[in-house]
């Protein structure tokens, strides 16, 4: 476990990452989270980061309330990811501890986290998986000293 202390997000984040833009529609986004698998996209616009849509957030369309009325699917799949991403976003740094990524994550739900460099550009992305497997190659040694 103080192997893991020492980890940062560099060694394990993913680093080809899949960004879409801000036109892209519920439609299309459906058929990426199902092909892709990945929990969220950051939303790019000239190159910057501008947002990030997740699965939650593709979801929460489609939820009902009380204060409002049901669109047609069809209105809802027009929709684009700039209608539906987060604008203000959690993200990290290549240097960042994967102690303090764990602490984001449990403490604001998260699936995974974009990570910047120091001119807010992407530079890839650290998943609940990524740190998944960091836990189990830092533990491996433990294992093995008390077997």
């Amino acid at each position: 476990m103080h192997q893991f202390i020492e980890q940062i997000v560099e060694r394990y984040m993913t680093r080809k990452v899949r960004t879409v833009s801000c036109e892209v529609t519920m439609d299309e986004l459906n058929d990426l989270f199902a092909s892709d698998d990945f929990n969220a996209y950051p939303v790019v616009d000239q190159q910057e980061v501008v947002g990030l849509v997740t699965k939650f957030d593709f979801l929460k369309c489609f939820a009902l309330t009380l204060s409002s009325m049901v669109p047609r699917y069809d209105e809802l799949m027009k929709r684009t990811a700039s209608d539906v991403m987060i604008h203000e976003f959690i993200y990290v740094g290549a240097t960042t501890k994967l102690v303090r990524v764990l602490q984001l994550m449990v403490e604001h739900r998260l699936r995974s986290i974009p990570v910047m460099d120091a001119d807010q550009h992407l530079i890839g992305m650290i998943a609940r998986e990524d740190i998944m497997q960091a836990l189990r190659d830092c533990t491996r040694d433990d294992k093995r000293t008390f077997d």
